[in-house]
């Protein structure tokens, strides 16, 4: 089986292939769905992004978000509150309020009115809605994509390669790429087959991406493979699933 990952990074995605002789590479793509107009598709794909959004939030976040927080010690900060479907959509509604300070206090009023206790939208969780706005309409739109495309989240699938262990040192620190930490995940990669010709900051800077988003993405592959071989833990199992069916569970 052919599996994916992919990643967001600045002004597009980044995205793992992983053939099933085990040739890996890295390629940067605008936009999800052109991974899946391909001959040469593949037939599962995790991604780093959301997926599933409820109609009300409660206490922490989504089901997923509450479940892997605590596994993951000091890196549990990587992990943010999804908010509403209905937030969402206030977020993404540059019509209504083309001004984009107003559109963020607006989509804070709408995560505030369908939150238990009532909750703001992070301004890091309001600058990814466009992205996840993307994946929801592609799985709205082709659902023959729905058990293809699975959610994941990168220190969720260290901590599932560390033994089930948070991964001590933070891969960035103050918003940059953090050395130590880099160089443990590579490590961790290497130990699962991921090589210096796939990982390394060299080949990251050759497809445009940061060296970070490239290792998160080789992380997601991990976890594409192992779904792909029935081995990846969901949080929750069995999945939650939101009106229009789509599952809300991180996997790794």
């Amino acid at each position: 089986m052919r599996v994916a990952s992919i990643d967001g990074c600045k002004g597009g995605w980044v995205a793992v292939i992983v053939e099933p002789g085990g040739a890996m590479r890295a390629e940067r793509i605008s936009r999800v769905g052109e991974l899946f107009d391909r001959p040469d598709a593949p037939d599962l794909a995790a991604i780093d992004m959301p997926i599933g959004l409820p109609d009300r939030i409660g206490p922490k976040g989504r089901a997923p978000e509450r479940l892997v927080r605590p596994l993951l010690g000091a890196r549990q900060s990587s992990v943010f509150s999804i908010p509403s479907r209905a937030a969402v959509a206030a977020a993404l509604d540059a019509e209504a309020h083309p001004e984009e300070g107003l559109r963020y206090r607006h989509a804070c009023a709408v995560a505030r009115a369908t939150s238990d206790p009532p909750r703001a939208l992070a301004k890091q969780a309001f600058h990814i809605m466009p992205r996840i706005g993307e994946i929801d309409a592609l799985l709205c739109e082709h659902p023959s994509l729905r058990t293809r495309l699975h959610e994941c989240h990168p220190e969720v699938s260290f901590w599932a390669m560390n033994g089930e262990a948070p991964v001590p040192i933070a891969k960035k620190v103050k918003n940059a790429p953090h050395g130590p930490g880099l160089v443990l995940r590579r490590q961790l990669l290497a130990a699962q087959g991921f090589g210096e010709d796939i990982t390394a900051a060299a080949r990251a800077r050759a497809i445009g991406v940061g060296a970070d988003d490239l290792l998160d993405a080789c992380a997601a592959a991990w976890t594409a493979r192992r779904i792909a071989e029935g081995r990846a833990r969901a949080f929750p199992s069995p999945p939650d699933r939101d009106r229009h069916g789509l599952p809300i569970c991180i996997q790794a």
